[in-house]
């Protein structure tokens, strides 16, 4: 069927019924995807597979390590599928070894696995994902950069689209952009199954940017089932993924890709290019590497805060209002009239 078409039916849950239909739906997909000229197939992960473990259930080979550290959702796989979704990152990372860092890489292994044919058809799956070319267009993050910048750029989007939640969630944490750098993690790792894969049937149709509106979606759907007293001296990040995990309670899958669809977002090319100034703006910092993780965000000291106009709460707010790749940055002091006075020549 035609794009228009196709998108219409995804958005809808045509197929959500017919898991032989979705399966077969996912390959074509997949395989329209423009990759690299290289890019290892079903054929590359049997040799591989075969060097690296043997026999099967023979494999005794440790995860990447850039997965250390990343949750390992598992969707509902039996023993064989949890032992397949393992031996398949580990090609993985012998395959692709410029990965360096991919948080969401698991999730997606797993929900594929259940619409292939076996791991070799999985491998090539998420293989031509991972290697894909099509300009202005990223399906899996992976480094530590390009991750930053993607939870930078929803910081962004949500200051933008969803300012009753920014505001609730900047009063109510240290870090506004520590809340939003697991919004990827409540699409793929908090969310249901049956939600993770409507989520999934978007995605590979139209690309990162439905990830964006999704989780907006959800951002929006959470300031509802929420008041600013309720949250006051609870941990926000846990209890965002409370609210994903029992997201059932509150929309249907059905009314969330609803919601999500009707916030007007930029175009993809202006997200990449969001993305591409959230990423600079990382690289000027020396922000590339994940040992940065927990520091880079400090620009602005609220423990020593202190003004006559705003108390130290209030400046988060503020603060959280600011785009993230200027508020990597600490503020510099240009102007005061407690000390530069009132004249307009000054």
């Amino acid at each position: 069927k035609p794009s228009k078409e196709l998108k219409k039916l995804a958005r809808e849950g045509c197929w959500a019924t017919s898991h032989a239909l979705r399966a077969r739906l996912y390959h074509q997909l997949i395989q329209q995807v423009s990759c690299r000229l290289v890019t290892p197939d079903a054929l590359v992960y049997r040799d591989v597979a075969s060097r690296l473990f043997g026999k099967p259930g023979g494999s005794c080979h440790p995860l990447p390590e850039f997965l250390e550290g990343c949750p390992m959702p598992t969707y509902c796989l039996n023993l064989e599928g949890v032992a397949a979704l393992k031996k398949i990152l580990i090609c993985v990372g012998n395959l692709f070894p410029d990965i360096t860092y991919s948080p969401t890489l698991p999730s997606l292994v797993a929900l594929l696995l259940h619409y292939s044919e076996d791991e070799a058809q999985c491998f090539e799956s998420i293989s031509r994902l991972l290697a894909s070319n099509a300009p202005h267009t990223s399906y899996i993050d992976q480094s530590f950069l390009a991750h930053q910048a993607s939870c930078m750029t929803f910081g962004d989007l949500a200051n933008k689209h969803c300012p009753a939640a920014h505001k609730l969630i900047a009063n109510a944490s240290e870090n506004v952009f520590e809340v939003y750098s697991e919004w990827l993690s409540w699409l793929f790792h908090d969310l249901p199954f049956d939600y993770a894969v409507r989520v999934l049937d978007v995605f590979l149709l139209e690309g990162q940017k439905v990830l964006y509106r999704i989780a907006l979606a959800l951002l929006k759907q959470y300031r509802l089932s929420v008041t600013s007293t309720e949250l006051e001296g609870t941990d926000i990040k846990a209890d965002l993924q409370a609210f994903m995990q029992n997201i059932a309670e509150h929309v249907t899958v059905n009314k969330l890709l609803e919601r999500a669809f009707g916030i007007r977002l930029f175009s993809r090319k202006e997200i990449w290019l969001l993305q591409m100034a959230n990423r600079k703006a990382l690289m000027e910092r020396g922000i590339t590497m994940v040992q940065s993780r927990h520091s880079f965000h400090l620009a602005m000291d609220m423990q020593n805060f202190s003004s006559s106009i705003v108390t130290a709460q209030e400046m988060r707010i503020v603060w959280s209002w600011i785009p993230e790749r200027f508020s990597l940055f600490p503020p510099l002091l240009l102007f005061s009239t407690s000390q530069d006075g009132c004249s307009l020549q000054r």
